[in-house]
C-alpha cells in the first residue's frame, strides 16, 4: 500500500485539498452527470481477435504483447472528484484534507474510456491510422516499426493470454482455449462439485417454461448466461447447451 501511495504521489494521481463547501469525499459511489458524464471505452470484439489470430497465423507471424503500467493515470479527467485520505495512511500534518483526483484512478467509472482516448491520441499523433470499418481498431504498416517513450512498459513477451483466451503458437498454428476462463466461472458460481456431462442437454429437447420450478435470482442468471456466451468464442458446441 505504500509503494503504491508513493507512485500515486510520483505521478501526481492526487493533491492534498480542503473539501469545499457543498462538495463530498466520495467513498465508493459516484453519479452520473455530477461526478462523471462518458464512461463508454471500446473493447475488442471476439471476432476481431479471432481474425486478427488467424491471419497472423496465415502469414507465420509471431505475436507479442505488453501491458502498460498504471495505464489510467496517464489521463487528467475533468470532473471534480474528491475521496478521503486512506484509513491509516492520513498526512499526520493535514488528517482532515481529503485528496483532489487529478488522474484518472482505477476504480473510477470514467477511468477506462479516458485511457482509451489517451492511448488513442497517442497512436494517432504517431503515423497510426485508424480503420475504415471500426472506428476502435487502430493500425500501423508492418515496415515502419514502433516504440514509445510516453508510457512506461513491462517487457515485452509472447503472447499466451489475451482476454480470457489461451493463446499457443505453434509451427502449425495458432491454437486457443478457455480452460482458465472454465475453472473460473465454475468457481464463481459455486459449481466445482458438481458432475460433469458429454452433453448437458439433448439438441433436441424444446425449452419450456417450468411451472412447478422455483425462483432465481435474475442477476446471477444474467451472469451466468453471459459468462457461458463468451465461453462460445472457443466452444460453439455449448451454444445451444
Amino acid at each position: 500500500m505504500q509503494e503504491e501511495l508513493l507512485q500515486f504521489k510520483m505521478k501526481k494521481v492526487w493533491v492534498l485539498v480542503d473539501l469545499p463547501q457543498g462538495k463530498r469525499a466520495i467513498g465508493h459511489t459516484q453519479n452520473e452527470g455530477i461526478n462523471y458524464e462518458e464512461v463508454f471505452a471500446p473493447v475488442a470484439r471476439i471476432k476481431a481477435i479471432r481474425l486478427f489470430l488467424a491471419y497472423a497465423s496465415f502469414m507465420g507471424f509471431m505475436l507479442y504483447q505488453m501491458d502498460v503500467k498504471s495505464a489510467f493515470l496517464y489521463r487528467t479527467i475533468e470532473e471534480e472528484v474528491y475521496v478521503c485520505q486512506p484509513p491509516g495512511f492520513e498526512d499526520p500534518d493535514h488528517p482532515d484534507k481529503v485528496y483532489k483526483v487529478v488522474k484518472a484512478l482505477y476504480g473510477l467509472h470514467q477511468a477506462p474510456r479516458a485511457w482509451y482516448e489517451t492511448l488513442a491520441t497517442y497512436l494517432l499523433e504517431n503515423g497510426f491510422q485508424r480503420g475504415k470499418n471500426r472506428s476502435n481498431t487502430i493500425y500501423q504498416e508492418a515496415e515502419k516499426g514502433y516504440s514509445t517513450d510516453k508510457f512506461q512498459m513491462s517487457s515485452m513477451r509472447e503472447l499466451t493470454f489475451f482476454m480470457g483466451l489461451q493463446v499457443k503458437q505453434k509451427k502449425d498454428g495458432i491454437f486457443i482455449s478457455q480452460d482458465k476462463y472454465v475453472a473460473e466461472i465454475l468457481r464463481k458460481f459455486r459449481f466445482t462439485e458438481g458432475k460433469s456431462a458429454s452433453t448437458p442437454i439433448d439438441t433436441e429437447k424444446p425449452l419450456l417454461k417450468d411451472p412447478d420450478g422455483e425462483d432465481v435470482d435474475v442477476h446471477i442468471y444474467k451472469l451466468m448466461i453471459g459468462s457461458l456466451m463468451y465461453l462460445t468464442s472457443s466452444r460453439p458446441d455449448i451454444m445451444f447447451a
